[in-house]
């Protein structure tokens, strides 16, 4: 079958044929100026008119002679013989090798070709080119890339900024929701909400609670699944269970609870998982038991004082605004304050240096986020003043790895549970920003912008492909993690160990070179002669320091070679 297609188009329709050729410009009209059409002239911005113009293009096919082609070959079974031998005469063949192979360049030819003859004779022997090799081997899963992708929004109809998101343990499909909304005298502006949301109902909550007063922060117990604590708005605290209903079922006295607004409830490790403790802005944390809340178990004050004789009081005591707690660590906790402290505390200690041995000037304003590493539990996360921090309990003096100052404010900051190397950041433009410390240290490798409105609370799933992000209108976004950034490979571990380490490295011997620097500084200032340090110290920091910056440089080059 012959495929043709005809384009017709008359000659006329062509055009006629341009002719070019060069000609200075030629005055056509001269219009003189009119003083009166001139005044009314007025100067107004460049317009852009939007026109069409459709050329138009001749089209013209042939057929073009196909050419036929054949595949021959030649079998080159016997090899060149002279004109007097007659290949038909075995005897006369046999006659003319016999001669040849008595000649001596025939034996060195044979002798210098025949190691590359059996070298491809015992290759050809040993693979059997028409065989499958390696089809029993699993076929490798290709390298996906990193992504997040919103999967849900939960919205709550009167559009109250969320102070707090909680996942249900051991993998549950609920997360508690509390919405804060409050006028300059803390009265609530649309009403008292706190919920319960299902995963896969994202239409409705499945239970709405009713604290007595504005709902801060709520906790589910890592033990009792339907437990669940908080914190509320005049100080006290209460505790519901989901099986009860949604009324709270106690509330501590007002004569025992705090002086301020409880911002933040956290369980503590006991076998009966009914303990837990609290702190807020009066600068105070109170140990509790859900089963006698008339009173609490015990109670420290964030007042840093200088020496063990000093007493603690609440008057000069840091306002607590984030609180954290490691299970394995039972005695142990940390808060940020206001100010921007970062207070260790021990529940053990006697005097009040041993209940607060060591703060740590963390940042300018608000600590919003303050969390351990999971996996490395000298590490911890600080978000504020538009920055984010991770410090080591060995260095107090400044931070090993922090984020350069962002255009908009960091409102809350985690640690991924299964990824250790991962963090995820909200920011109040409504973006949010994922960091891992083995891929880049300078920049995060995802930014996504989740809605306009700004985002405030951040908690992810203990399977760590689930985010709850909460925002300022009271919406949840369900945010989808991608494999890579949820499951963590076996070189992980140690890689970030060694990031840690030579960070912390670097760090003690910057806090040596500028304690030295100090203590100089005031030698001179006061008169006195400067300690004399020896020229083998300064060698020894001097070295320390190019073997830092070696081993640095070496693990950079390594890990850009392997990409």
């Amino acid at each position: 079958m012959d495929l043709v297609y005809q384009y017709t188009k008359r000659r006329c329709d062509f055009g006629r044929q341009p002719l070019f050729c060069e000609q200075g410009p030629e005055m056509c009209d001269s219009i003189p100026l009119t003083a009166t059409e001139h005044k009314l002239y007025i100067l107004r911005n460049p317009v852009h008119q939007a026109t069409q113009n459709t050329p138009c293009f001749s089209q013209h096919d042939i057929n073009t002679i196909r050419a036929e082609y054949s595949t021959t070959g030649a079998n080159h079974a016997e090899g060149g013989w002279p004109k007097d031998v007659n290949i038909l005469d075995p005897e006369a063949t046999q006659r003319y090798r016999r001669k040849i192979e008595k000649d001596d360049n025939y034996i060195h030819c044979i002798m210098a070709l025949s190691p590359g003859m059996d070298h491809y004779v015992h290759q050809n022997n040993a693979i059997d080119m028409y065989r499958t090799y390696y089809a029993e081997m699993a076929s490798v899963a290709p390298r996906e890339r990193n992504s997040v992708r919103t999967v849900n929004v939960y919205r709550e109809p009167s559009k109250q900024p969320v102070s707090s998101v909680c996942w249900q343990p051991e993998g549950g499909h609920r997360f508690a929701v509390t919405y804060v909304d409050v006028d300059f005298n803390r009265n609530p502006r649309r009403g008292i909400k706190a919920a319960i949301w299902d995963i896969e109902n994202a239409n409705h909550p499945e239970m709405n609670l009713t604290p007595p007063c504005t709902l801060l922060d709520l906790q589910f117990s890592p033990r009792e699944i339907n437990v669940m604590a908080g914190g509320l708005m005049n100080g006290q605290v209460g505790f519901w269970d989901r099986r009860v209903g949604p009324k709270y079922v106690g509330v501590c006295p007002p004569h025992v609870a705090h002086r301020d607004l409880v911002r933040n409830v956290l369980f503590i490790n006991s076998k009966s998982g009914m303990e837990f403790f609290s702190s807020g802005s009066d600068g105070a944390c109170k140990w509790w038991d859900m089963r006698n809340l008339e009173d609490y178990t015990d109670e420290m004050i964030m007042d840093v004082v200088k020496s063990s004789f000093d007493v603690q009081s609440m008057a000069t005591a840091n306002g607590v605004s984030s609180l954290e707690y490691e299970p394995t660590i039972p005695t142990r906790f940390m808060v940020g304050t206001e100010n921007g402290l970062v207070i260790c505390g021990n529940r053990k200690g006697k005097t009040p240096m041993e209940k607060l041995p060591a703060k740590i000037e963390a940042h300018n304003g608000p600590v919003h986020s303050l969390e351990r590493n999971p996996g490395f539990l000298k590490n911890f996360l600080t978000v504020g003043d538009w920055t984010a921090r991770v410090w080591s309990e060995d260095c107090r003096e400044s931070a090993i790895i922090f984020s350069p100052p962002l255009r908009h404010r960091l409102t809350a900051g985690t640690w991924s549970p299964t990824r250790l190397s991962l963090m995820v950041m909200t920011q109040w433009n409504g973006m949010v920003t994922l960091w891992d410390l083995l891929r880049r240290q300078h920049e995060p490798v995802i930014t996504m912008q989740v809605c306009e409105e700004p985002l405030l609370r951040v908690r992810l799933q203990e399977a760590g492909s689930l985010a709850a992000i909460g925002s300022q209108k009271g919406n949840i976004y369900m945010v989808e993690l991608s494999q890579m950034l949820t499951q963590s490979d076996k070189n992980d571990k140690p890689l970030l160990t060694s990031i840690f380490e030579r960070e912390s490295k670097r760090e003690r011997i910057l806090e040596a070179r500028l304690r030295e620097i100090r203590l100089k500084q005031r030698q001179a200032e006061e008169g006195s002669p400067v300690p004399s340090t020896t020229d083998m110290d300064a060698a020894i920091g001097d070295r320390d320091l190019a073997e830092a910056t070696a081993e640095y440089l070496g693990v950079v080059k390594k890990e850009l070679a392997a990409m």
